[in-house]
C-alpha cells in the first residue's frame, strides 16, 4: 500500500464514543496521547477488538480501540462496518473481527505507539509501561465457545504481527464486552 493510499484509507477510518463523533485516526492518537500525558507514571494496556452481529441482509461490525490504566480509569472510542450480507459461517465472522482489529491495529504499530512509548519513556522507573493487545471475541473451551476450533490461527495471525499480542476469553474484554455492546442495536443505514 503506498503512502497516498494508507493517507487515503486513514481519512475513511471514523471512530466515535458517547460523547463524540467523527473522530479521524489522528483524532484518536490526539485523545490517547492527552490520557497518557494526564499519568505517565502509569500502567497502559492498549487495547484493540472487534466483534460482529447478524442482521436480516447485513452484518455489523464494531472495532473498539481502549487506551485503559488499570484501576484508575479508560479513554475508548468504536468504528462501526457494515457489510451487506449475513455472514453465517463462524469462522468468517472470526475471520473478518480478526482482519478488522488487525486493519486498525496496523495504522498505530509505527509512529502512534513510539509516541505512546516516548511519553512514557522518563518514568519507566516509576512503573510506566505500555502493553499492546488485540482481542479476539473466542474462548479457548469448545464445551463453552464455538469458536475455540478456529482461536490458535488468529492468536498466530495477530502474533504475527509483532507488536501485539493476542487475548482470548475471558480476557478479551474489549472484543467481547466493549464491542459488542455497540454491536447490539441495529444500523439504520445499510448499503
Amino acid at each position: 500500500m503506498t503512502i497516498n493510499e494508507r493517507f487515503s484509507k486513514q481519512e475513511e477510518m471514523r471512530f466515535q464514543n458517547v460523547t463524540e463523533s467523527r473522530l479521524s485516526f489522528d483524532d484518536v492518537l490526539q485523545r490517547i496521547l492527552r490520557f497518557i500525558s494526564q499519568d505517565p507514571e502509569s500502567l497502559y494496556h492498549f487495547v484493540i477488538g472487534s466483534d460482529s452481529q447478524v442482521y436480516r441482509g447485513y452484518t455489523k461490525f464494531v472495532t473498539g480501540i481502549v487506551i485503559h490504566r488499570p484501576g484508575k480509569g479508560a479513554w475508548a472510542c468504536y468504528r462501526q462496518v457494515i457489510v451487506p450480507r449475513e455472514l453465517t459461517s463462524l469462522k468468517e465472522k472470526l475471520s473478518m473481527e480478526t482482519s478488522l482489529s488487525q486493519e486498525v491495529a496496523a495504522y498505530f504499530a509505527g509512529d502512534a505507539v513510539h509516541q505512546m512509548e516516548e511519553l512514557l519513556l522518563p518514568h519507566v522507573y516509576q512503573g510506566a509501561e505500555l502493553q499492546s493487545f488485540i482481542d479476539i471475541d473466542a474462548g479457548t473451551k469448545p464445551v463453552i465457545n464455538k469458536t475455540s476450533l478456529y482461536v490458535q490461527e488468529m492468536v498466530e495471525r495477530v502474533e504475527a504481527m509483532g507488536i501485539y499480542r493476542a487475548r482470548v476469553k475471558p480476557d478479551s474484554y474489549v472484543a467481547s464486552a466493549y464491542a459488542n455492546r455497540y454491536t447490539k442495536k441495529p444500523s439504520r443505514k445499510v448499503m
